[in-house]
């Protein structure tokens, strides 16, 4: 028997997700102009009739049916949609279940177990369980507006069509990401549920958008030498791998290879360092950066625009 325990153990902690869950798992159709409809999952994430879902699923429709576990529906319309992080948020013109609690998937962990809910195919109530195989990881985005979706969590929980917008959950239930893409067999990526995908769900259902600045370059992370691990009490910086010719930070004279130490007076060690950065008030404004290049410390002032869809 005690052999059996830890399978136990693992298998109430799914249940107990998808019991808490599933209700708030809401399966949409989308009615396409030109393509039928599209089908996807969306939580429900407030009292008032709010859910959450990706971009792509809406994906220029204006509204749906939105259809629970307990088998009622109701209408909704689109309140926002941004595909520069594949989120969007949905209104139902009719009573929902209680929302979901969001999580913070700032501290989850490689290894940490998560649950995929969602409606794949159109059929509500779809679970499925794994760790957090990666975090930071990116995705181009679909549709028109060319970018990548950016620090996106890498989870071998299996994800189907119909999963996208679906929630990933801990093991209390909580929602730390938005189900996003199936990016090969085994590999599934959701949006993480943190301080700057709040301030976009907020962008969302105030202003139906999100302004954002832009600088123009690309990053991943990079080891900071040991002198200057030491100076500065981290790990590592951005490496710069491409900037876009003519914007802010080709401008300001960043280069391919320079290592992003701070923007803004704060420390930048990964893409979302800089993309708490990159919002409304940081449009049209002087944001000092500091890079090591050939060795040296160097100082530049770069200026955001705003990000126009294309």
């Amino acid at each position: 028997m005690e052999s059996d325990q830890p399978l136990d153990a693992y298998s109430r902690v799914v249940s107990g997700v998808a019991a808490e869950l599933t209700p708030r798992v809401a399966s949409l159709r989308v009615p396409q102009a030109r393509r039928g409809e599209s089908l996807g999952s969306a939580v429900v994430f407030t009292g008032d009739g709010f859910l959450l879902t990706n971009a792509h699923v809406v994906a220029g429709g204006q509204g749906g049916t939105a259809l629970f576990a307990d088998g009622t529906s109701a209408s909704f319309t689109v309140v926002g949609s941004d595909p520069l992080s594949d989120l969007a948020v949905v209104r139902a013109g009719g009573p929902t279940p209680p929302p979901a609690e969001l999580g913070e998937a700032d501290k989850l962990v490689v290894g940490q177990l998560v649950v995929a809910v969602g409606s794949p195919l159109g059929l509500a109530g779809s679970v499925t369980a794994g760790v957090v195989s990666a975090v930071g990881r990116s995705l181009p985005t679909r549709g028109r507006e060319a970018g990548l979706v950016e620090d996106l969590i890498q989870t071998d929980a299996a994800l189907n069509p119909g999963n996208s917008g679906g929630a990933l959950a801990d093991a209390n239930s909580r929602v730390v990401g938005i189900n996003t893409a199936v990016a090969g067999v085994g590999v599934g990526l959701a949006v993480p549920v943190n301080a700057t995908t709040r301030r976009i769900i907020s962008a969302l259902m105030r202003d139906g958008r999100v302004r954002r600045a832009y600088l123009g370059l690309i990053s991943v992370p990079a080891p900071l030498p040991a002198a200057l691990r030491e100076r500065f009490g981290r790990p590592s910086g951005l490496r710069v791998v491409e900037v876009v010719s003519g914007g802010p930070a080709d401008r300001a004279g960043l280069r391919p290879g320079d290592l992003l130490i701070t923007a803004g007076g704060r420390p930048v060690q990964k893409a979302q360092d800089l993309q708490r950065l990159m919002f409304t008030e940081a449009i049209g404004q002087p944001l000092a950066i500091t890079v090591m290049r050939n060795g040296a410390l160097v100082d530049v002032i770069a200026e955001p625009s705003e990000r126009v869809a294309a």
